[in-house]
């Protein structure tokens, strides 16, 4: 079994292929009010691959918008800056990772589910008063350190796979026993090697298991979120399992039945869309 340090974890990043510059900027930017859209409209526009994806994802029904719109400038005006930045950092997230050669490792399943904990964590968000835009991004990046760990380990995470299997047990445990760490603390990692938010790179780290604190927050939404997607099966794979949910981070959201059977329809109608848009 290879057990991982920090140190291998982050030198692994360097064997990945790089995230788009702009989806870096464009994760980087949440919270800076002083971003121009201008500036970011340019620099999507100049990545063919991220502008067309975002593109299609604007003009499709998930949107809803009265006509189509042709480029990024004009996506910026009806949309909007903060929700156009959602949409190009889906576009480049599901276009700067290669499908893996992982045994066992079903690509388009892993972001149907992220996809699926994105549309989540925006609807909560948008029942909660959290910032739907971070909250979106989030959902689609949660699960990010599997897929380091896909990339730069194939054999290993595959032997993974295989434990999972055997012992019938959630892929964060068979993880810890293959490499001594989760996809969680991974991610974590990762995050923070990109300079995301200190916000952003704790949820990430600790979405199977969020810490106590004052108040809602992000950390809650992505946890809830992930338990949901995992409870709609939205990545269609016979031997999903939903994780342990933290009985403390439902409450602290304080939502009733009511809101959650909406973000349940929700998501439904909103999920086929959008992986058709995004995945094609």
């Amino acid at each position: 079994m290879k057990q991982l340090t920090a140190d291998a974890i982050l030198h692994s990043v360097h064997g990945l292929p790089a995230l788009p510059a702009v989806v870096l900027e464009l994760i980087q930017s949440f919270g800076d009010s002083d971003v121009s859209a201008e500036q970011l409209a340019i620099k999507i526009s100049h990545d063919q691959a991220i502008a067309a994806k975002t593109l299609r994802l604007a003009n499709s029904s998930f949107y809803g918008l009265p006509r189509q719109v042709t480029s990024i400038t004009e996506a910026t005006a009806i949309l909007g800056l903060r929700t156009l930045r959602g949409v190009a950092t889906a576009a480049g997230l599901v276009s700067g990772f290669a499908k893996s050669r992982c045994q066992g490792f079903d690509f388009d399943a892993f972001w149907c589910h992220s996809i699926g904990t994105a549309l989540t964590c925006r609807a909560l968000a948008q029942r909660t008063r959290l910032d739907e835009d971070a909250a979106f991004t989030l959902g689609l990046l949660h699960d990010i350190g599997r897929l380091v760990l896909v990339s730069s380990y194939e054999e290993e995470y595959a032997q993974a796979i295989a434990y999972r299997k055997e012992h019938d047990c959630f892929m964060h445990v068979a993880e810890q026993h293959q490499f001594g760490v989760d996809h969680a603390e991974v991610g974590g990692l990762i995050a923070e090697h990109w300079h995301f938010a200190p916000e952003i790179v704790a949820a990430i780290a600790c979405h199977h298991r969020p810490r106590s604190h004052a108040g809602k927050g992000l950390m809650d939404l992505v946890h809830v979120a992930d338990n949901i997607a995992h409870g709609l099966d939205l990545s269609h794979q016979e031997d999903d399992m939903v994780p342990l949910l933290s009985l403390d981070a439902w409450g602290r959201l304080a939502l009733g039945e009511k809101d959650y059977r909406e973000v349940f329809d929700t998501v439904a109608e909103q999920h086929d869309v959008v992986c058709h848009a995004l995945l094609a």
